[in-house]
């Protein structure tokens, strides 16, 4: 597949080209062959079907009586490659080996893509070649891409032709670790692919508390890829957290290519329900009081203004 030498734009109209038309031989008759016997022609009958399977053209994708093909020999699928914002062209073949016309349309998955005409008739025994354009996305990432052509006729019968794009540009490994949480039985986080590269990351955890290390896991590849610009969301199990401590949650997440991150937070562990029951106890013991102090009976004391006698008057 090349370059556009221009600006994009629609692609050539498809032309047909007719067939070659084989002329049959005569045939003549001949004497069977000694070795023409009934098993022969089960190993025959049996063999065939194989034979035409391995001998047809791996390029040609096959629908009733018409088949896909990119123009040229010994093509098994497109192959493009270039920078973001490319224009690729090439052009596909829809061939009708039948008697009758066939009418197909044509588009494209997974990779942009552009035909000088979406739907054409194939008269029978005619080969209709039809230019198309593959655009490279602009701000695509480095790395290879998948696509198809996909050709369909008036009765849904499919045939495909794959397509391999690959963008061009500089490789770049990158990642980073968000929304990091702990919570009572694990602790979430997300890995973000930040580069142009397909990564497999590999995790550390550490926890340090008041008194010491609480959590030390070592580096361990994790069971996940990420391509660039995936976003995923995992966990780390942590059974056995402390019961009282407050400890520094730390993540350290790399990959190949030199990407690298580190993330941390912070986590309070308090059993709340000795705590709370404590503090209930107390209360209670308090309001006890309080009510017993309130229900003892006052002394009796002087009244206001009175004088008390302090002997006998001689």
């Amino acid at each position: 597949m090349q370059p556009a030498a221009r600006a994009p734009g629609p692609p050539h109209s498809p032309r047909t080209v007719p067939e070659p038309r084989t002329v049959p031989a005569p045939i003549t008759p001949r004497t069977p062959h000694p070795f023409r016997t009934p098993l022969a022609l089960a190993l025959v009958t049996l063999l065939l079907p194989l034979a035409l399977l391995t001998a047809a053209p791996p390029a040609v994708a096959r629908s009733g009586g018409w088949s896909v093909a990119p123009l040229g020999a010994g093509r098994p699928a497109f192959y493009a490659e270039g920078a973001p914002g490319t224009v690729l062209r090439d052009t596909v073949s829809v061939t009708n080996r039948g008697r009758t016309p066939v009418t197909v349309r044509l588009r494209g998955t997974g990779v942009p893509t552009a035909f000088a005409r979406s739907g054409l008739r194939v008269p029978a025994r005619t080969r209709a070649e039809v230019p198309f354009t593959l655009t490279v996305p602009q701000g695509a990432a480095p790395g290879d891409r998948t696509g198809t052509i996909v050709v369909r006729d008036a009765h849904g019968r499919t045939a495909t032709v794959p397509v391999r794009l690959r963008v061009g540009g500089p490789a770049l490994a990158a990642l980073t670790v968000e929304h990091l949480a702990v919570h009572a039985d694990r602790i979430t986080y997300e890995l973000v692919n930040r580069g142009t590269t397909v990564l497999v990351p590999k995790l550390a955890v550490r926890a340090e508390g008041l008194f010491g290390r609480v959590l030390d896991r070592a580096p361990r590849t994790l069971p996940v890829r990420l391509a660039p610009g995936a976003r995923r969301t995992l966990s780390e199990p942590w059974p056995d957290r402390p019961v009282l401590d407050e400890v520094r949650v730390r993540l350290t997440v790399t990959a190949a290519g030199g990407a690298h991150d580190t993330a941390g937070t912070t986590a309070a562990y308090v059993p709340w329900v000795p705590v709370t029951g404590g503090a209930a106890a107390v209360a209670a013991v308090g309001t006890a009081v309080l009510l017993r102090h309130r229900r003892r009976p006052a002394q009796p004391g002087p009244r206001p203004g009175a004088v008390e006698p302090t002997g006998a008057v001689s």
